[in-house]
């Protein structure tokens, strides 16, 4: 009766190990807890889990008690658990040392007397086998019995499909890991200049995350939050993804560096030559008509001419350099517009026409005349339209339960908390906490990126200083921002794996 009730806690205590093999993903901790039981179930001195890979005919490990955490290989069907993995078929000895299949080197190497082994294979479902399980030194110096082998076996088979399972967690991890690596690859390769920034976000995001439980004082609102393990991968690729939509927007308004497009540059500096050769042809023309009527005066007409020229030249030289430097993504002082006017009149003569037209157009006027930065309102809104486009985009992957709100968390990370942001305008109470996080994140690495052709890089504490007047402004969340500097996230945020 004794004994009866003893198999049935045995099997009992089988069971609970099932149901919290079945609750881990992590290959790593399963491993250990399926060691730990099968030490437990068998009372075993020791115990060690092998897994089979396929594809190199080995068997490996990271998980043997009594050997320290190294990777241990070797071929199937070398030594016990090799032979074990090869015939699909247990193996008990009651004495390791009267079998040659027994390695006596590993003993020799750890100085530990091994005395029993009992061997069994963890098959999947389909009989095929994952691995093997061997236990060493029945404890009370017997050997293991032929219920042990059962009970072994018995765990053996959960073990083998929580593994698969484990396995099958990881590689879809793998998927989505690749997955997103290659959409960045994609988001980049559109603007090299901005090459890095979604790694960067995700780093500073993360970092933020993990600095905001540590920061008890300054984490003001938000002391005590924190996010889970997979929060935390949620805002990981929620931040490496969040300007994907930028594949959307045309390439030209993407990369934009000035107000005027390269080739409209080109058409109006070959305007400004084709006006300043009709003035020196026309000067030509006059000294022409001076020989010809004021023979006796020509030299000094002539002189008045070529100087009436040089004027006329440095003027029109002036007008061009004036537009260049309009071009630029510059904050505009005031009275600008007025000269841009004024030269948009000036008229030259078209060489095919002959019609006489503006030295400007209209569209030329409206791009030169942007106040700050070198987009026009129809070209910012378009820049602005990656957030949905991301959005959109991000909907159609079908995420996994703990990874669902990473399209919401990428949607608002141009949100400000005054509602003034875009797309949706929202407001403080609809914005989530991993969103402000990657908020903080982007505009700070906007900042501090690398020189650009329509920015220059700002040092790390003047972006603090930007930042800090978003906060003032409550457009940014101040608490967050405050953790984020005292915790000093840019500095010791760990790199991007």
């Amino acid at each position: 009766m004794d004994g009866l009730l003893e198999r049935v806690r045995k099997l009992s205590g089988i069971l609970d190990v099932a149901k919290a093999l079945v609750a881990e993903r992590d290959l790593d901790r399963l491993l250990k807890l399926i060691v730990q039981a099968a030490s437990r179930v068998v009372e075993a001195d020791r115990c060690s889990l092998f897994l089979l890979d396929r594809e190199r005919s080995e068997l490996w490990s990271k998980v043997a008690q009594g050997v320290g955490t190294r990777e241990i290989r070797f071929a199937v069907g070398k030594g016990i658990a090799g032979a074990v993995a090869q015939t699909n078929q247990s193996i008990n000895i009651p004495d390791a040392y009267a079998d040659p299949r027994f390695n006596r080197n590993v003993d020799k190497e750890t100085g530990y007397r091994t005395k029993s082994i009992l061997c069994v294979p963890m098959c999947s479902v389909e009989g095929e086998v994952v691995g093997v399980l061997q236990a060493l030194n029945k404890r009370g110096d017997g050997p293991f019995s032929e219920e042990d082998g059962e009970l072994l076996s018995a765990l053996g088979g959960q073990a083998a499909a929580a593994i698969n399972n484990a396995l099958l967690h990881q590689d879809i991890e793998q998927l989505f890991e690749g997955f997103v690596r290659a959409s960045v690859v994609a988001i980049e390769s559109r603007d090299p200049t901005t090459a890095g920034h979604s790694g960067r976000v995700a780093r500073l995001s993360v970092g933020l995350a993990d600095a905001l439980p540590l920061a008890e004082v300054s984490a003001g609102r938000w002391r005590g939050s924190q996010l889970s393990s997979e929060e935390r991968q949620e805002l990981r690729y929620a931040a490496l993804l969040h300007d994907f939509g930028k594949v959307g927007v045309r390439e030209n308004v993407l990369v934009k560096a000035n107000k005027l497009e390269p080739n409209e540059l080109e058409i109006l500096r070959g305007r400004f030559e084709t006006l300043l050769a009709q003035e020196e042809l026309s000067a030509e023309r006059r000294k022409v008509q001076v020989l010809l009527e004021k023979p006796r005066r020509a030299k000094a007409l002539m002189a008045d001419v070529d100087a009436e020229l040089d004027a006329r030249r440095r003027e029109l030289t002036g007008m061009f350099e004036f537009v260049l430097s309009c071009n630029r993504p510059t904050v505009l002082p005031a009275g600008t517009f007025d000269r841009l006017e004024d030269i948009a009149r000036l008229q030259y003569q078209s060489p095919l026409s002959r019609e006489l037209r503006p030295f400007l157009r209209e569209e030329e006027v409206v791009k030169l005349s942007i106040r700050q930065g070198s987009l026009t309102a129809e070209e910012r809104r378009e820049i602005e339209s990656h957030v949905t486009h991301t959005f959109r985009f991000l909907q159609q992957i079908p995420w996994t339960r703990t990874l669902k709100r990473v399209p919401d968390i990428a949607y608002g990370h141009h949100e400000k908390l005054t509602g003034a942001g875009y797309p949706r305008s929202l407001k403080e109470p609809e914005i989530s906490l991993p969103t402000r996080m990657m908020t903080i994140s982007d505009i700070y690495d906007a900042l501090t990126a690398s020189d650009r052709p329509y920015k220059r890089a700002v040092p790390k504490e003047k972006a603090y200083d930007i930042l800090s007047d978003e906060a003032k402004r409550g457009e940014v969340d101040g608490d967050l921002l405050k953790v984020f500097i005292e915790s000093d996230v840019p500095g010791r945020a760990p790199e991007e794996p």
